[in-house]
């Protein structure tokens, strides 16, 4: 299916965030950026879809997925590694075809899977998370080359992350309800120290969403009934923040020619009429000029 874009929306002046591809998503989630297309793709993790954003075509294509889809990544095979409610799949955009890899949690089938990214070793990092965002039945797992193993996180309600300091060594971990983003150190591939708090979200500030890392080792935020991204240094102090028209802003990946363009997914879950009416760009990919460079992206090995 062809999406249309937003007119005008390839536009960005003086990094104000614009609507660039209308697709009114639900629970839009998991944005990155693939090199080998020169696209953004991201899911509608409620609508059961994935993305992909064409920014030299200024439009969209959408695929169904088989149930509840939390993130979608490029693999070293040319194709997608997809996360959905049923466990790590393959994802084959030229047929649409799903294929499970690993369940790994086919014994909590109120859990479906939230966010996730790729390590430097190409192993994929991702979350759980109780759908009815009640129990505390989250976790964090770590994918590679066919084994997929609990990270020795704690167990949140909400997860979202993980997120990688530009050399890997640093793993950055969101417990969304908590309103807290923790960090803790990484050797090969493990776990080696008790997370600490990297950051804490004020109330009245929105719930922290995804995390995403720069090229300068700064961490990114979105805030989901926040109206806002955040950008927090490596010592955990707040540098920016950029102000949308929506309110539920959920993840940035950065993209386009050097990297310096923070594409963001929205939603519009927990919107009533009025809220929708007021805002109209709910649920559509934005853009916006980071004024910073993303780190290029890697292929995982599944």
């Amino acid at each position: 299916m062809t999406i249309s874009s937003t007119p005008g929306g390839a536009e960005m002046a003086g990094g104000q965030p614009v609507s660039v591809l209308g697709v009114g998503a639900t629970l839009g989630e998991g944005p990155v950026w693939v090199a080998r297309d020169a696209a953004l793709w991201f899911v509608d993790i409620k609508a059961h879809r994935v993305h992909r954003y064409d920014p030299a075509l200024n439009a969209g294509r959408s695929w169904a997925a088989p149930g509840q889809v939390g993130w979608i990544l490029p693999t070293d095979d040319g194709l997608f590694a997809a996360g959905l409610q049923s466990g790590v799949n393959r994802f084959d955009p030229a047929d649409g075809s799903f294929t499970l890899l690993h369940a790994p949690e086919a014994h909590l089938p109120g859990n479906r899977q939230n966010d996730a990214t790729v390590a430097p070793d190409g192993a994929i990092w991702f979350g759980t998370m109780d759908d009815s965002e009640e129990q505390t039945s989250g976790r964090f797992y770590r994918f590679h080359k066919g084994v997929c193993a609990d990270a020795g996180l704690p167990p949140f309600s909400i997860t979202n992350g993980p997120a990688l300091s530009p050399d890997g060594r640093i793993l950055y971990h969101t417990d969304t309800l908590g309103k807290r983003i923790w960090q803790c150190a990484l050797h090969e591939g493990k776990v080696i120290d008790r997370p600490t708090i990297f950051a804490t979200i004020e109330d009245g500030a929105g719930w922290p969403d995804g995390p995403t890392v720069d090229a300068e080792g700064c961490v990114w935020t979105g805030l989901f009934g926040g109206w806002a991204v955040r950008r927090y240094d490596p010592a955990g102090t707040l540098m920016r923040e950029i102000r949308f028209p929506v309110a539920n802003i959920t993840k940035i990946a950065f993209g386009g020619e050097g990297l310096t363009t923070a594409y963001a997914t929205t939603a519009r879950k927990g919107l009533d009429m009025t809220a929708l009416t007021e805002q109209p760009l709910a649920g559509d990919l934005f853009a916006f000029d980071a004024g910073v460079a993303g780190l290029p992206g890697i292929v995982a090995t599944i």
